[in-house]
């Protein structure tokens, strides 16, 4: 029995096409390191709040999720230069590499510098206490620390192309490495100030700000010195004529970046606009109890974005085929742990945050039908992203993204709660996935013109 059950996990390990091995070892790297990074995650918020309070953990949130907003303003590099490189790789073309990443690195220095000048002289005119309504939790000046805040993002999105790059080669489960690292440094830190500091948001801020530029900075020297040397970036390297082959599919991407933060961002807003602040608590509650499959999905794709591209660049359509089916048994494997998630759901409630927040049946019911369609759609959206094929995925979820705003708001008022909202992504998903399912099956057929080709 022994004997038998260590064949079949070598075979699993070490048979099938190069490419799927790939993919399978990145999965089960990424399950463990993403494993231990969620667990630091969770011991790491009531480490801070115990540390601060309550009010000003809300009000680092608050300024962390405006300043990320900057990741935004890569107009699609990051992505355009993962599918280059993928498709580089797969051709032997690693000549155009080094450009690429050179340039790549060029552009986004020239704007984080730009960004950061201009939100400092335009950002020092405003009272940031008042706009972020930090009332008496916070009693000092918080520019600094939004300044400090600012600068650490900054550099962070110069850096963050070798992301892309690890990605391309195949290897995302060193990102999630270098998170995990970031992760646990933060914990470490913070443990620290919790034993020989008083309570201060100013050294929260420095260790939590400055722990991803540390990890950062020593990761793109140690890989761009040892694994990635032959394509470090190079001054000389930089050609600014390249940008616009990198800013072809990378363009795409920005706007369908954009298409996302507006469907799937709105939904806050809608509900406090329609039901009040207290119910989007409520919906988000659902959200992240449902979002355990549709992480533990995405962790599955991820691999397989780089391998599509490698695999469509030489026209291997056969691997999709059987790539593309492999996700649909899994995604009936989750889509039934969904289910269950579901049925437990109240159980798993209660366990989780006992009997603070009430959430209706409704709500889970949706939010277990919006993971399920989420997950379909990942499978399409990541093979589409790998061979680049985008234009129908961009006028699609720019579409879903104007139509869910009026649809959200008729259907809350229609349902009378905040399942309305859910309802609306799932009708607007169950839309995409039929276009995006049935553009795969051409292309993959050959049988694609038009705007399916694109």
């Amino acid at each position: 029995m022994i004997s038998y059950i260590k064949s079949k996990v070598e075979n699993f390990w070490n048979g099938g096409h190069e490419r799927t091995l790939k993919v399978k070892r990145n999965i089960i790297y990424s399950f463990l390191i993403k494993g231990a990074s969620v667990l630091l995650g969770l011991i790491i918020i009531p480490l801070t709040i115990h540390y601060v309070n309550k009010g000003q953990y809300g009000v680092w949130l608050t300024i962390s999720s405006l300043v990320s907003w900057i990741n935004t303003f890569d107009v699609g590099l990051s992505n355009g230069l993962r599918n280059k490189m993928a498709r580089s790789l797969a051709l032997n073309e690693k000549e155009n590499i080094v450009q690429y990443v050179s340039t790549t690195y060029a552009i986004l220095a020239i704007i984080s510098v730009i960004t950061f000048i201009v939100f400092y002289i335009v950002g020092s005119f405003f009272n940031w206490n008042q706009l972020l309504n930090t009332g008496s939790a916070v009693e000092f000046n918080i520019w600094p620390i939004i300044v400090i805040t600012m600068a650490s993002f900054c550099v962070q999105f110069m850096l963050q192309p070798i992301k892309s790059m690890l990605t391309a080669m195949h290897q995302p489960f060193i990102t999630s490495f270098i998170l995990l690292i970031i992760q646990a440094l933060t914990f470490i830190f913070t443990y620290l100030l919790t034993i020989f500091t008083h309570s201060s948001l100013m050294n929260l801020v420095l260790v939590v700000a400055g722990a991803p530029v540390l990890v950062f900075i020593v990761a793109n020297l140690y890989l761009f010195g040892g694994s990635l040397k032959e394509y470090r970036p190079r001054y000389s390297s930089v050609d600014m004529s390249s940008a616009k082959s990198l800013l072809g599919t990378g363009s795409v991407f920005f706007f369908i970046q954009i298409g996302a933060l507006i469907l799937f961002q709105t939904d806050n807003i809608i509900i406090t606009r329609t039901l009040g602040p207290q119910e989007v608590t409520t919906f988000n509650l659902a959200f992240k109890y449902f979002s355990v499959i549709t992480m533990l999905f995405v962790i599955m794709l991820t691999p397989y974005w780089s391998a599509f591209t490698d695999a469509w660049a030489k026209n291997d359509t056969t691997w999709i085929k059987h790539s593309i089916n492999k996700m649909r048994r899994i995604w009936i494997f989750t889509s039934i742990g969904t289910v269950l998630l579901y049925f437990f759901s109240p159980i798993g409630y209660h366990l989780w945050i006992g009997n603070t927040v009430v959430i209706p049946n409704i709500l889970s019911l949706t939010m277990a039908l919006y993971a399920i369609i989420y997950n379909w759609q990942g499978i399409y959206a990541y093979a589409l992203n790998g061979i680049g094929k985008l234009r129908l995925q961009l006028i699609c979820i720019i579409s879903a993204g104007i139509i869910n705003i009026p649809l959200s708001i008729i259907l809350i008022h229609v349902m009378g709660n905040v399942a309305g909202t859910v309802l609306a992504n799932v009708l607007l998903g169950i839309g995409m996935n039929i276009l995006y399912t049935y553009q795969i099956n051409l292309i993959v057929n050959h049988k694609a013109t038009g705007i399916w080709d694109r």
